[in-house]
């Protein structure tokens, strides 16, 4: 638990932080009110979303999902405030409101450390491939018994295929880079571009990449302590098609995959992950994801969102020695006892300090968001094996990058 002086500190570093965002709502958005409602648009959701706030100066209301947890004003409700401005006058007891609108965007800007990030970024490719060699070295190859062509080693089929990831282009452009990393002693020999499509297709890579994944991970074993728990989806290109008999047309949907992840909230570093189908519920994978955390860190805390809510995983958590710092439902109540309860009623009597926890949640989304920055938020694979790994090596690229 942190002390009463950093989590007030981090209390109102949060509020003024709503402060600014809602400031820069009201000065680049278009917020309306329609029968008493006002409608402020959302920033960060891709998707035509608008939040309904009931203003009310004294208990004012939004339907986000920051304002049903904290209870407290959001960013939208700022934006309100901001764009209204209350002048009252005691002419008849009425109260006349007038609308600000000469709200100014003032945005906190950071210095960039250029010298770092053009080094980051010059030799990036580079040390990407040193360091994917050091992890592939030693892997074993299988005994290949009888007659044909000598298969290829599993070391340069795991390089050649995450670097292929990695490259973002076809296997026939991506061979004069295997060409070059031949040169500089990294894989005994290059293989032909169908051999690394091959590698992928393989069942035999997922295995691998997930331990590659946990063995880069550990290096920061004496940073992180603190863990955060999330899911995210990739497409990729297979279309399931039918024909609605109710409204008579034909339907198609794209399949994708879901990742569930779990990283450190200081470095942002991937230290599990499985990806199952589109449809696997998120609670299920939590003690899974916990457990092999455990296995290579000190786990003092997890926090996650609302759907791994559950006395499965507030037990899970707690059998490593961890505390959870899980988002509750609306329709919570504690009756299931345990763990569970005792957490229900820290977060009802201590709902600040809790908080404070449970928004270090927001690392496991940005190390999401940052994968889908550098690769998108589809896979090129057609097959769904393929799709799995490709997956997997992008998690792997981003250890790289994580601090």
């Amino acid at each position: 638990m942190e002390n009463t002086t950093q989590i007030t500190d981090g209390i109102t570093a949060g509020i003024e932080a709503r402060k600014q965002r809602g400031l820069e709502i009201a000065a680049l958005a278009k917020i309306e009110k329609n029968k008493g409602v006002w409608l402020v648009p959302s920033v960060t959701n891709p998707r035509p979303t608008k939040y309904r706030v009931e203003y009310d100066p004294e208990n004012p209301t939004c339907t986000c999902e920051d304002h049903a947890t904290r209870h407290c004003r959001c960013k939208h409700i700022y934006a309100v405030e901001y764009v209204l401005y209350r002048e009252q006058t005691r002419d008849g007891g009425k109260t006349t409101v007038k609308e600000w609108m000469t709200v100014k965007e003032t945005r906190q800007t950071y210095p960039q450390n250029w010298p770092a990030y053009n080094g980051s970024q010059t030799n990036e490719k580079r040390l990407f491939q040193s360091l994917l060699a050091d992890l592939c070295r030693d892997i074993p190859t299988p005994p290949q018994i009888g007659r044909g062509q000598r298969r290829l080693p599993m070391s340069d089929a795991v390089f050649s295929a995450v670097f292929k990831v990695y490259s973002t282009m076809s296997a026939r452009r991506f061979t004069s880079d295997l060409c070059d990393a031949q040169a500089k002693g990294y894989i005994d020999r290059v293989p032909h571009f169908n051999s690394v499509l091959n590698a992928l297709e393989s069942s035999e890579l997922a295995p691998i990449l997930v331990e590659m994944i946990e063995e880069s991970s550990r290096a920061l074993r004496s940073v992180e302590s603190q863990f955060a728990v999330d899911s995210t989806g990739f497409a990729f290109c297979r279309f399931d098609r039918w024909f609605d008999i109710k409204y008579n047309r034909r339907a198609i949907k794209q399949q994708w995959i879901k990742a569930h992840i779990c990283c450190g909230t200081k470095t942002n570093v991937v230290t599990a992950i499985e990806i199952h189908e589109r449809d696997t519920n998120d609670c299920p994978v939590l003690p899974s994801l916990v457990d092999t955390t455990a296995k290579n860190f000190d786990v003092k805390e997890v926090s996650a969102d609302k759907a791994y809510s559950g006395g499965e995983s507030h037990d899970a958590i707690a059998k490593v020695g961890a505390v959870p710092y899980i988002a509750f439902k609306a329709n919570t109540t504690g009756g299931i006892g345990g763990l569970f309860q005792k957490m229900f009623h820290f977060f009802q009597f201590n709902k600040d300090e809790f908080l404070a926890h449970y928004h270090r949640r927001s690392n496991v989304e940005s190390t999401v968001m940052m994968i889908k920055a550098k690769f998108g938020d589809a896979v090129r694979s057609k097959s769904e094996v393929a799709a799995k790994n490709e997956v997997l090596a992008k998690v792997l690229w981003w250890i790289g990058r994580a601090p």
